[in-house]
């Protein structure tokens, strides 16, 4: 949802767009990234020092109520911590990396087809629909790859004596006889 018809949607249900609102609403709208409400608050504060926590729950909370931003979950990557968008007018999914965080947004008829099969399966209206999809993003992909060549490896050379210094394996201590008592 555009910011101007957000602001709209304020003005019509009789709420005043304060500069904190309007500074929020801003925030969460131009970022880019999905913010939770720390993040949100100490962005927000940069902008306005006189602005407080309470005023960003509170927004946050009427902006939900009145259906104008989503509160996402995010694969719970954070923790509990939810995160902030305005309502977009074409439905996506996030596709979240598990190990770095990275979020990317899907748009595409894939979606659309998906919401229309399930409307017709099972004689169901969608009203809403939101997708996550978890995994790891190229980077990451190269990271565990290493990580794992480097276990083997570390794995290999502690498994195996080396033949090269002629080392034998340790024996096994036979066991220690205990004495008799009387």
């Amino acid at each position: 949802m555009a910011l101007d018809s957000i602001e709209g949607s304020l003005k019509e249900r009789g709420v005043r767009l304060t500069r904190q609102r309007q500074i929020l609403l801003e925030l969460i709208d131009k970022t880019g990234d999905h913010l939770d409400a720390e993040r949100l608050f100490q962005l927000a504060k940069e902008k306005d020092p006189k602005l407080n926590r309470v005023t960003v729950y509170r927004t946050l909370k009427m902006l939900k109520l009145g259906g104008l931003v989503d509160e996402l979950d995010l694969m719970h990557y954070g923790g509990d911590q939810h995160y902030y968008e305005t309502r977009l007018k074409q439905e996506h999914a996030h596709v979240i990396c598990l190990r770095c965080g990275k979020v990317e947004e899907f748009f595409g008829e894939p979606l659309q087809r998906l919401r229309k099969q399930i409307e017709s399966h099972f004689g169901f209206q969608v009203l809403l629909a939101r997708t996550e999809v978890g995994g790891y993003c190229s980077h990451c992909q190269t990271l565990r790859a290493r990580e794992v060549e480097d276990i083997r490896a570390l794995t290999a050379a502690t498994a195996k004596p080396s033949k090269a210094s002629g080392a034998k394996p340790p024996k096994a201590a036979a066991p220690k006889k205990r004495a008799r008592r009387s």
